[in-house]
């Protein structure tokens, strides 16, 4: 164990608390999915894991692996644990395994995002249960309102319902990372939704702070918006943040009945 060097490559910071390791299981969802688990280090958290489901882990450290393989010898034995040495994003495509699953983790900060966002897409995620850092966190559990309330946001409520389970600090870490961190769950009740509406909110994030209509005039021409505007009861006014999602999918409706042209070169 003492030889076991947290890499920054592969933005390494093991989780030790016992509270917030006991917190994370606590919240799990009572189903019969399998777990699957990205990054599990040093098997803090995959200790728990194993002894209430049958867990899929992938590890990118091949020193983390041999770990692993030691530690757990007896689980991956009896097929309790199977541990996938190597990069999970060269291994996902639309699905990362071929069985109903629960993404239980705490994923390295530097490609939590994109996991999660994966996660949504793939039809065999269930459920998410991730730590993140705290800031990735409260976008993608953010309600109409909310300062970062954004497109994290809305892909989100697309698809199911998000909540802060627990805040974590950085003591609950070895090596302490300089961030705080929050575990939150994503109860799914579809999948994300399709890539043209995730463009739409893209260029409707691109410049918070001024309006939606200015931000979304890139994309469509002002008059076929003030028309979608108008039967939704918009104002020209109002920030991308001020609208709630089940509007901009809406709007994203409204702006293709409307026949709307975009404007060239976008």
């Amino acid at each position: 164990m003492e030889k076991i060097v947290a890499k920054k490559k592969f933005g390494q910071n093991f989780l030790k608390d016992e509270t917030v390791l006991q917190k994370i299981v606590e919240a799990m969802p009572n189903n019969d999915n399998k777990i699957v688990e990205i990054g599990p280090g040093l098997g803090d958290l995959t200790k728990y894991l194993v002894d209430v489901k049958s867990v899929e882990a992938f590890e990118v450290d091949t020193d983390l692996c041999k770990l692993l393989q030691n530690k757990f010898e007896k689980e991956i034995a009896t097929k309790q644990l199977h541990i996938n040495c190597g990069d999970v994003l060269t291994a996902w495509k639309s699905e990362l395994i071929e069985e109903s699953y629960d993404l239980v983790a705490n994923l390295p900060y530097y490609i939590a995002t994109n996991i999660i966002l994966k996660a949504l897409a793939d039809s065999k995620c269930k459920n998410i249960l991730v730590m993140v850092q705290l800031e990735v966190a409260e976008k993608f559990c953010a309600n109409k309102g909310d300062k970062v309330f954004g497109s994290l946001s809305i892909i989100t409520q697309s698809v199911g319902e998000a909540h802060i389970v627990v805040k974590v600090p950085p003591t609950a870490f070895e090596p302490q990372p300089k961030i705080d961190s929050a575990v939150f769950l994503i109860q799914k009740k579809s999948d994300r939704c399709d890539k043209d509406f995730e463009d739409m909110l893209r260029v409707a994030f691109t410049q918070p702070r001024k309006t939606l209509m200015k931000n979304l005039s890139a994309m469509y021409e002002k008059n076929l918006l003030q028309e979608a505007f108008n039967k939704l009861g918009l104002t020209q006014t109002v920030r991308p943040h001020q609208v709630s999602t089940l509007d901009y999918h809406q709007l994203y409706k409204l702006t293709r009945s409307l026949d709307g042209t975009r404007e060239s070169g976008n």
